[in-house]
């Protein structure tokens, strides 16, 4: 099965920027999720294996479910550490820009990222890539931005060399942006980077464990609330959506990670083809997180886009709605109705 990705120009000049560059920076956006941190921390390993010393850059803090992978620890977050960070990005040589498509997604470290006078590659999988780059990696069908850092690997010869420190995170990223593997992940590739995974004795159960069975009692509890008190099922329309507000998940002693996964789980009603989570930011006023999880052929994406300021994959987009609760409740209902042919 051929899963190479680069063109032979691409691949040369991949090959070429890695080897001229003595400073190294990894970042990727706001809000990092299993695929991220999985692929800054795997192509962090394959770049280690390979003599250079890349250093892990974030924008901000990443859920606690995700800080058993290997070398998490040194990931570097900007907004704990903004002054190392900006002198890191005066000095770097090479940037690599993973899993995110415009600049905006790395949220306050944008200014340091586009003024860094060094050169940039981007490898993601999300809809229209602007980061200005000298190498462009971008592959909308992928599921994961893991799975484009395993193909880039093992079009490179390097796989063979890589340890579980690389095979984890991959797996772990692929994992997560499908839903456990539930979307977004019919092609045959994905089995067979799983299948080559499996031969680093990576153990897949305890990967999903780690991240679906590691919840606090208080997420637990968050989460039968949404699902008795704060449901919103809308039959003629076959959508559903839940809010919840800054309180409300003070009073479920919110961290971040809590509300990961909640928008699929409206999905077990029988006929439905659209979940949406409306959260409030919890640090800054009049912010709505909104996320859209959808089945089959309904684009949540183009839904995002039009209503919710965001964007995304067909079946799994975000967005966000600067206004109160009662606002992003009404674009909502607006949304649905608007895509209400193809909801029925």
């Amino acid at each position: 099965m051929n899963i190479n990705i680069m063109t032979e120009d691409q691949l040369v000049q991949m090959n070429q920027l890695i080897s001229n560059a003595n400073t190294i920076l990894i970042t990727c956006h706001k809000s990092p999720d299993g695929d991220a941190i999985g692929a800054t921390l795997a192509w962090a390993e394959y770049l280690t294996s390979i003599g250079k010393e890349p250093t892990m850059i974030v924008p901000d803090q990443f859920p606690d479910f995700l800080t058993w992978m290997p070398n998490s620890q040194k990931i570097v977050r900007y907004d704990k550490h903004r002054e190392k960070c900006d002198m890191l990005f005066k000095i770097a040589d090479l940037i690599f820009c993973l899993d995110y498509n415009t600049p905006s997604r790395v949220d306050e470290m944008e200014q340091s990222l586009v003024s860094s006078p060094a050169k940039r590659v981007l490898i993601d999988h999300h809809l229209k890539p602007d980061v200005p780059a000298v190498l462009t990696i971008s592959q909308p069908e992928a599921c994961s931005t893991c799975e484009l850092i395993f193909r880039i690997v093992w079009q490179m010869g390097g796989f063979e060399q890589q340890t579980k420190h690389f095979a984890v995170p991959v797996y772990c990223g692929m994992m997560t942006d499908t839903g456990g593997f539930l979307y977004n992940s019919t092609r045959c590739e994905i089995y067979f980077i799983i299948s080559q995974l499996l031969t680093k004795h990576i153990d897949k159960d305890r990967i999903y464990r780690n991240v679906y069975h590691n919840y606090s009692e208080d997420r637990i509890r968050l989460m039968g609330y949404v699902l008795y008190e704060k449901l919103v099922y809308i039959p003629k329309y076959n959508a559903a959506f839940y809010t919840l507000t800054k309180d409300e998940l003070h009073r479920f002693h919110f961290i971040k990670g809590d509300a990961e996964g909640l928008v699929n789980i409206p999905q077990q009603i029988k006929g439905l083809k659209l979940s949406i989570s409306l959260r409030e930011d919890t640090d800054k006023p009049n912010i709505i997180w909104v996320s859209l999880r959808s089945v089959d052929d309904f684009p949540c994406n183009l839904m995002a886009e039009q209503f919710f300021n965001g964007g995304g994959h067909l079946n799994a987009s975000g967005g966000r709605i600067n206004g109160t609760m009662q606002e992003a409740i009404e674009t909502v209902r607006k949304a649905i109705e608007a895509f209400s042919d193809r909801l029925k």
